[in-house]
């Protein structure tokens, strides 16, 4: 891997459209960077171009973006213990109780960050542990790393062992002190307050994560609906709440700058009210498969105007690949019965994905203006478009990135 800056890359591009979900195929483009690591010019090749090819046999995207996965479910990736509420105590707590460790921690976050640019991914909503110490150990690896990011300590005040249970007080001030030191560091890392699910916290946490958000003007993350069980619980632990969002939106959780996860068993009204409330659903469907939590219905959630990233949600998803997961949304597409395309999940996995998470104007475009963020994947040559993103999505045997680059730099591969 280097570190050095890129000034030219020449290869095939697959270009998203700004707003639409689709691509455009420059069979062999070239791209300038200036020293601010920003694209400055991208266009074809001139037929003399002496520049050799950058990354023989790939395509280039701009990074994929996962909008939800738990740094500390890494070590316990594929634990077949589901479902969902068995799964988070025998497997998740356990594991998540040694991240008072710091250089436990630490070893976790090198694998993690590493893992993540193996894939391409260059930006990510990332529920960090309940421990400040591992989330304080997570921003200075993502920073590290070059990496985008939103997140912030794990609220949880019950449902848990002691190890991981933390008061409102401590958990507010722990994001309180994460925000002046790491907030908006370098325009990449984000706070984001990250109450687990309306079981993991009591009314008073809940008002809090609503209250500091809503002071600093921070992103918030959370799961909703995911699992009957779950659904039955939390509506016996807060009884006065009309449905599970309302829970959230009672307490001021649910905006332009709130992400989702899960989101399987809503009502008509919900899907409605997100919508209204342009708030952000994380589509996770390797780890809904897995846990047999069920299927999300995508189609259905674009067509009513909600706004939907993808995210691999390891650990219960199996992979930090967004290349799998988008061919796990296709095939829980077939399941629902509403078949979404390809290239609309190519977008969501990348210019889609930016939108959703706030870095739209930042990232997500291979275009001048935008920050040089790109992966360049290997596939094969001379395919048209629609075969080049099926071979991009489905061949599960495919290796990770050549090459993972960041505002210009090589952060994994070579350049």
């Amino acid at each position: 891997m280097s570190d050095l800056p890129l000034r030219v890359v020449r290869g095939r591009l697959l270009q998203p459209h700004p707003t639409e979900p689709r691509f455009t195929l420059v069979p062999d483009a070239l791209v300038r960077i200036d020293a601010a690591g920003t694209f400055s010019s991208v266009e074809p090749a001139p037929p003399d171009c002496d520049i050799p090819e950058t990354w023989p046999g790939a395509v280039l995207l701009p990074g994929f973006v996962d909008a939800h996965l738990h740094f500390p479910q890494t070590e316990i990736l594929g634990s077949a213990s589901g479902p969902l509420l068995p799964w988070l105590q025998t497997s998740v707590f356990p594991e998540e109780s040694r991240f008072g460790d710091r250089s436990y921690a630490e070893r976790v976050a090198a694998t993690f960050c590493g893992a993540m640019l193996r894939q391409g991914t260059t930006l990510a909503g990332i529920y960090s542990s309940s421990h400040p110490i591992a989330t304080e150990v997570l921003f200075e690896e993502l920073d590290r790393r070059g990496l985008r990011a939103l997140t912030g300590v794990t609220w949880m005040n019950r449902g848990a062992p002691p190890a991981l249970l933390r008061g409102t007080g401590e958990a507010l001030a722990a994001t309180e002190s994460l925000v002046e030191r790491w907030d908006g560091r370098d325009g990449r890392l984000r706070v984001c307050v990250t109450p687990r699910f309306a079981l993991s916290c009591d009314a008073e946490m809940l008002r809090a994560a609503g209250e500091v958000a809503g002071r600093h003007g921070l992103w918030v993350q959370t799961h909703l609906s995911e699992n009957p069980d779950e659904l039955k619980f939390t509506a016996e632990a807060y009884p006065g709440a009309s449905d599970y969002l309302a829970i959230y939106e009672d307490f001021g959780l649910v905006n332009e700058r709130s992400i989702l996860a899960h989101c399987i068993h809503l009502s008509d009204g919900e899907w409605a009210r997100l919508a209204a409330r342009g708030a952000v659903v994380a589509h996770c469907p390797d780890s809904n498969f897995f846990l047999g939590s069920g299927c999300m219905p995508l189609a259905r959630a674009l067509g009513e105007g909600v706004r939907v990233a993808l995210g691999t949600d390891v650990g219960a998803g199996r992979t930090f690949s967004l290349r799998r997961v988008a061919a796990s949304a296709y095939d829980a597409s077939l399941v629902v019965g509403a078949p979404v395309a390809p290239e609309v999940l190519l977008w969501l996995a990348t210019r889609g994905g930016a939108l959703a998470l706030g870095a739209g104007d930042q990232v997500g475009c291979l275009a001048p203006g935008y920050e040089a963020d790109l992966v360049a994947i290997e596939a094969p040559d001379g395919l048209a478009m629609t075969p080049l993103i099926d071979a991009l999505l489905f061949r599960h045997d495919a290796g990770p990135a050549l090459a993972t680059v960041i505002r210009g730099r090589v952060r994994w591969g070579h350049g």
